[in-house]
């Protein structure tokens, strides 16, 4: 079984809403871990935006990379340029993958301008989060 480390800046939007739509689109073929470089907490409206899709990530946590330096992974995704141009160094020989995904949590506007933005990156994670594991996991 692989084991799959999403990483982002602070391991609280992006990552987050990655590891939920990893961990159902690979329906227990793969262990789905999120991190940051830093941790900020887990957004609450990523946890609302994704439990508008079906998916619950209210029990995720936000984690340090250096939480898990002893896992030996198969794939690292960072999902934005910041994780992965300073991503500390990682033991192992894996495989490493990067999307830039928009920073929701820098959405500026009304509340739904807000929560529209958190709406627009969940769907686009979720399309590359499906052809990751159909091309990575389920090949």
């Amino acid at each position: 079984m692989k084991n799959i480390l999403v990483l982002c800046t602070g391991n609280s939007c992006r990552s987050q809403i990655a590891e939920g739509y990893l961990r159902f689109y690979a329906q227990g073929k793969a262990m789905i871990y999120s991190a940051g470089i830093e941790t900020h907490g887990v957004n609450p409206k990523a946890i609302q935006v994704m439990a508008e899709d079906g998916i619950d990530i209210s029990n995720h946590t936000s984690n340090n990379v250096e939480e898990y330096l002893n896992i030996p992974f198969d794939d690292v995704i960072t999902v934005c340029d910041n994780a992965n141009e300073n991503c500390p160094y990682l033991p192992g020989n894996f495989k490493r993958f990067h999307h830039n995904f928009p920073d929701p949590a820098k959405a500026k506007g009304t509340p739904e301008e807000v929560i529209s933005e958190f709406r627009r990156v969940r769907d686009l994670i979720r399309d590359y989060s499906k052809n990751f594991i159909q091309s990575q996991i389920n090949q």
